[in-house]
């Protein structure tokens, strides 16, 4: 549609305001950007939490981290730090920009930056004509028409200004004297943990940025419990404000389990997923750096927007219910239909991972340096009709880009 133009673009901005997760999904749309045009430069205007996993992705040349008013978030820079934003990216003499976002936001706030930074070329998508803020718009048919996962989403997308890619992994990259540091590291909290060469382990991420995303620490707890019973060691990480919340399981886990929260830094948590067996976790960040590093995934998954499950890796998703005091007010976050399975329970969780941790795969060893080759699968789909996006899992638990979801 505007791919004429864009081959002349080098100097190009990808928006992406959101959290840890939602840059990773965008990656493979930064892919495409770069590969399609030799030399192209992208510089990732993203939130300080998105910022942390950026030096990882290999696509992204320069990093501007800033926390939007648009965008849930405990910081508040102000109106002159966002007018001054404006100006710094004026300086950077950008050809274009790409805003990325979820079905549910409103992309008119970050086209009115654009259109204060003197970007000419905006390329998003908006329901309503966003005439000259974003004037090279795509009209946003999701979720009325059809819902498809967010990596796909960014991928059609870009796909008007001409650019595609072969490759619509997941990749994070750590730099090697890092690698090595963060190996090191992990293998001392494994060591400590008493997990050896032949073990069955896993890594648990029980927190999550907001409480409707929150699967029960008792039915964890429980789960976890039966693990242990077939000789499961656990590793529970988190953020630092989830230290308190994680050790709560821990103490019911007793020495079976250890807890890591907040010791981690971004890159030492890659490898941890990395190394592990499987991971469970609500639907949250280091879900989509266990999709970047090849780790099946048994995600706890609260039925808000549908879109951002585990992509192109084995996994296994379990629904649960919102409780209605936590339930959205955007309405189009709001169809998400009761009938998704399977449903999250404990035994279900312990199921899952028997299956995902099978004698095919490689369940009981730490492998450091380049810890094991990503497993990739299932290409993308053609768009589906919403009422057919929530059908079960197939063995693997493979969530085609039609079946998906993280909550903005």
């Amino acid at each position: 549609m505007f791919a004429g133009a864009w081959k002349n673009y080098r100097n190009i901005l990808c928006v992406r305001p959101d959290n840890m997760g939602d840059v990773l999904m965008s990656q493979p749309a930064m892919r495409a950007l770069k590969e399609s045009v030799p030399g192209r430069k992208i510089t990732l205007l993203t939130s300080t939490a998105g910022a942390c996993i950026a030096p990882f992705i290999p696509e992204v040349d320069e990093t501007i981290p800033f926390d939007v008013p648009w965008v849930k978030t405990t910081e508040t820079n102000g109106a002159q730090r966002l007018l001054a934003l404006a100006g710094e990216l004026q300086a950077l003499q950008l050809d274009a920009a790409v805003i990325f976002t979820v079905y549910s936001q409103n992309p008119l706030p970050a086209g009115m930056l654009c259109y204060l930074a003197g970007i000419k070329a905006v390329l998003g998508y908006c329901r309503e004509n966003p005439y000259q803020l974003i004037n090279q718009w795509v009209p946003d048919r999701e979720p009325l028409d059809y819902v498809v996962h967010e990596v796909e989403r960014q991928l059609r997308l870009v796909e008007m200004a001409g650019a595609e890619t072969s490759d619509t992994r997941l990749l994070l990259k750590i730099p090697e004297e890092t690698r090595k540091e963060a190996t090191d590291r992990v293998w001392e909290i494994l060591n400590v943990a008493g997990i050896r060469a032949g073990m069955r382990w896993l890594v648990l991420h029980a927190g999550v940025s907001e409480e409707k995303r929150l699967y029960p620490a008792s039915d964890y707890i429980t789960a976890c419990q039966s693990l242990i019973r077939q000789g499961y060691k656990i590793l529970l990480t988190g953020s630092g404000s989830e230290r308190d919340y994680v050790d709560q399981i821990a103490r019911q886990l007793s020495d079976a389990a250890i807890n890591v929260a907040g010791e981690l830094s971004i890159a030492e948590l890659i490898v941890l997923v990395e190394a592990a067996p499987v991971l469970i976790s609500n639907n949250t960040g280091p879900v989509h750096i266990a999709t970047a590093v090849g780790t099946p995934v048994v995600v706890l998954y609260a039925m808000t927007n549908p879109q951002h499950t585990p992509w192109q890796v084995p996994s296994k998703v379990l629904y649960f219910e919102v409780l209605p005091e936590l339930r959205t007010k955007n309405q189009l976050l709001q169809s998400f239909p009761g009938s998704s399975t399977p449903r999250a329970s404990p035994e279900a969780i312990v199921a899952a991972v028997g299956e995902l941790v099978s004698p095919r795969r490689k369940h009981g060893f730490f492998i450091p340096g380049p810890l094991r080759n990503p497993i990739r699968t299932c290409n993308s789909l053609p768009d589906t009709a919403l009422a057919a996006c929530f059908t079960p899992h197939n063995e693997y638990g493979m969530c085609p880009p039609d079946r998906c979801g993280e909550d903005v």
